[in-house]
């Protein structure tokens, strides 16, 4: 099968699913493919290159599903039904690939067309909501970090241990409100309240 700059792109993704950022070499994307390294740098410079095409495709796919999303809001919908749309468009785009969310925290900040599509669509929803220009950058910012590191805490969360009712009985008595005030909620509603919580606190500098 011809070598192509596609096909690098989708044993780099399955590459960097096992081994993270700091694991991944040209060697191993090149074994996955049965070729040798040096044919990969016919189309792809190096690491750092094919890191930023990986995370481009998986903001370009994001970008084409919050698209859809927004497509399918109601004409009443809120500018912050906008951002939930968008905020879940990403967080399931990132979910589809295993090791999506340590892609886009843990590769070099790369100025690819699909991340910038990205930040360039949150904040005009921002600003259309009338959040102000000094603080725009950073309020998409922190959405884009905490959608990352919401996945990425989903992806690397281990079943809960097993506890005994005297177990129980002393870490309600040492942290009771841990133990008594934190919600047990799916991780779908935990997310979408973390989000709504995020433009509340937005919604204060638009006043």
């Amino acid at each position: 099968m011809k070598l192509t700059k596609e096909r690098i792109v989708d044993a780099g993704m399955a590459a960097f699913a096992e081994v993270g950022f700091h694991g991944l070499s040209m060697r191993q994307v090149a074994e996955r493919l049965g070729v040798h390294a040096g044919s990969l740098y016919y189309h792809v410079r190096g690491k750092d290159e094919l890191l930023g095409l990986m995370a481009d495709r998986v903001c370009r796919q994001a970008y084409d599903a919050g698209t859809a999303a927004l497509a399918a809001l109601p004409p009443e919908a809120t500018w912050q039904d906008e951002v939930e749309a968008q905020a879940e468009a990403l967080r399931r785009s990132i979910q589809q690939h295993s090791g999506g969310a340590m892609l886009l925290a843990d590769s070099p900040g790369m100025l690819s067309p699909g991340a910038l599509s990205l930040m360039e669509r949150l904040l005009q929803t921002l600003l259309n909501a009338g959040v102000p220009d000094a603080h725009c950058g950073i309020a998409a910012d922190t959405l884009l970090s905490h959608i990352t590191g919401f996945v990425l805490q989903e992806r690397s969360s281990s079943p809960a241990p097993a506890v005994t009712a005297e177990v129980h009985a002393d870490l309600r008595a040492r942290f009771p409100l841990v133990i008594e005030r934190m919600p047990r909620l799916s991780q779908d509603e935990k997310f979408q309240r973390s989000i709504r919580l995020l433009c509340a606190a937005f919604t204060t500098l638009t006043e």
